[in-house]
């Protein structure tokens, strides 16, 4: 029987949650599709990928993946407190914000609004989560 393994390109439902039980992310709400990828070509968070490996099609398995393997730990040092003239226009706690930088498109979370300032966040929303995840295989091509 075919197992997955590095490069196999493999479809797989999956639900994704804290440690809380909430969930965050599934494959299996109404209108979503199985996710498809490739492993070995960056498309998936480590841990996820790892979890994988050697699954066979109609496996199920529940991997706990830590921060390291998935999103990274939280990083303070991506939380910057900017002048409210710097924004493009009334921002709210909870909006997205892009910046473009040296490195490319920056990904912001407004996590303050001061009178006079704004605290912006780059770091991933699930950065420094363990992040649990019922997998289930699908197909192995």
């Amino acid at each position: 029987m075919k197992k997955v393994e590095t490069n196999s390109t493999v479809t797989v439902n999956y639900t994704g949650r804290l440690e809380d039980g909430s969930i965050f992310d599934s494959s299996t709400v109404e209108g979503r599709e199985p996710l498809k990828a490739t492993l070995g070509q960056g498309q998936l968070i480590k841990g996820f990928e790892s979890g994988l490996q050697e699954m066979t099609v109609g496996d199920k398995k529940t991997v706990e993946i830590e921060a390291e393997e998935a999103y990274g730990t939280y990083n303070k040092f991506l939380v910057q407190e900017v002048e409210k003239t710097q924004m493009p226009g009334e921002v709210e706690v909870g909006m997205q914000l892009e910046a473009q930088t040296q490195v490319g498109p920056v990904q912001f979370l407004v996590k303050e609004v001061k009178e006079e300032t704004v605290v912006l966040d780059a770091n991933h929303p699930l950065a420094g989560q363990k992040l649990i995840f019922d997998l289930e295989v699908v197909d192995i091509e």
